[in-house]
């Protein structure tokens, strides 16, 4: 029978970040959310911490731990501050593990390190206009010649892509096309480091967001940039296939960020519950309260089971590729679900932006989007169905 028991490792590691999540992150969060501005005191104190290296081996600076580790951290960031988690989630599972996972010798030395000690972020570049859920929809396109590539056009919605401290962005392109037997063109997709000074890339203009305000999010161009030819990450023609996979890896992260949204929800709701009276008594007391919030609790608590099922199944090196859907789909409700809920218990606290679960009403939606939207979460999952 599985022990959802964690270590006391795991155990200590939550119980840090929850701390520094209450202490440092929680008081800062409404300031940043307002003023639409990137948290750099809170990110340098996280990768002093080590949260940034927290997957990866101590040969490049990392803390040696693994991704149920990094999972455990997000959930407690996500209890309080939602942009602040995927700053984190972004540069680990999106910037850096890409590097990790596909890179070859040299690209790991010159780079993991830099980007395990937070002292650097990176981004990941698969997302453009006519791209999303159909990421086989690329059209940036790279050209070898002369030893370098050249790489033209567009992304979006990219994050951790135009902070002070962003030093690269892994995008997917177009290298290259054949034809089929049927006559239809199947496109060859790369992935290539571009260094964000390079001449030719631009972070645009940041989006002016319904949530995650304090998280650094821009469309890109990539305007005639030219890369050394080493820069290819990983096989070319592999692009497409190496970032679904770490997209798969990355629904584990986004479901424990959610889990911990979902969680925050229940425990200002209980707080706020047990001490606001109306008609003579705390509002807990009465049933339709109670029962919100118990629902709201289990929602949480079967979403943490499922993305802790799948990540032992990482882990173990078994198939998790549906049960991450799984876990990223269920999680994602549960902190919209909790979100709407929560605010009904606080009422018309509720709808004013300082309080934790206005920005959570309104943080959690892209929950149920981003890194794969629910549709694509129930396609992947009627698919291992047969269906």
């Amino acid at each position: 029978m599985p022990d959802f028991e964690l270590s006391e490792d795991y155990q200590d590691l939550s119980n840090t970040v929850r701390e520094f999540a209450d202490e440092v992150v929680a008081p800062v969060s409404a300031k940043h959310d307002e003023e639409h501005s990137f948290p750099y005191e809170v990110v340098s104190q996280m990768a002093d911490m080590g949260l940034f290296g927290l997957p990866f081996p101590e040969e490049f600076g990392g803390m040696g731990g693994d991704y149920f580790a990094l999972a455990l951290a997000l959930e407690q960031l996500g209890r309080v501050d939602q942009s602040v988690a995927i700053t984190l989630e972004a540069g680990v599972s999106l910037g850096a593990m890409p590097i990790h996972r596909f890179g070859n010798a040299a690209q790991k030395e010159e780079w993991l390190p830099l980007l395990a000690s937070g002292k650097a972020l990176a981004g990941f570049g698969l997302t453009e206009p006519e791209a999303g859920s159909d990421a086989g929809g690329t059209k940036t396109t790279a050209k070898l010649g002369g030893g370098e590539w050249v790489i033209n056009g567009n992304k979006e919605f990219i994050t951790n892509s135009g902070t002070d401290i962003t030093r690269l962005v892994t995008v997917t392109a177009v290298t290259g096309q054949e034809e089929r037997p049927d006559g239809s063109i199947k496109k060859e997709i790369s992935t290539i480091l571009v260094p964000t000074n390079t001449p030719g890339f631009r972070a645009e203009k940041a989006y002016n967001k319904v949530g995650w305000n304090a998280s650094d999010t821009h469309p890109l161009t990539l305007d005639n940039v030219h890369v050394p030819e080493a820069n290819l990450l990983g096989t070319r023609g592999r692009g497409y296939a190496n970032f679904l996979s770490i997209l798969d890896e990355g629904r584990i992260a986004i479901a424990a960020l959610a889990v911990g949204a979902a969680q925050g929800c229940v425990d200002q709701a209980v707080k706020y519950a047990k001490e606001r009276s109306a008609f003579g008594q705390n509002i807990g007391k009465y049933q339709a309260v109670a029962f919100k919030i118990a629902r709201m609790e289990a929602r949480a608590h079967t979403a943490r089971l499922a993305y802790y099922d799948a990540a032992a199944r990482m882990l173990a090196g078994k198939p998790f590729k549906t049960q991450a859907a799984i876990a990223k789909m269920v999680a994602g409700e549960a902190a919209m679900d909790n979100a709407r809920d929560a605010t009904q218990v606080f009422g018309g606290y509720g709808f004013i932006n300082e309080f934790t679960v206005a920005r959570h009403y309104r943080d959690s939606k892209i929950l149920e989007v981003g890194e794969g939207t629910t549709e694509v979460q129930l396609m992947l999952i009627a698919r291992e169905l047969g269906l």
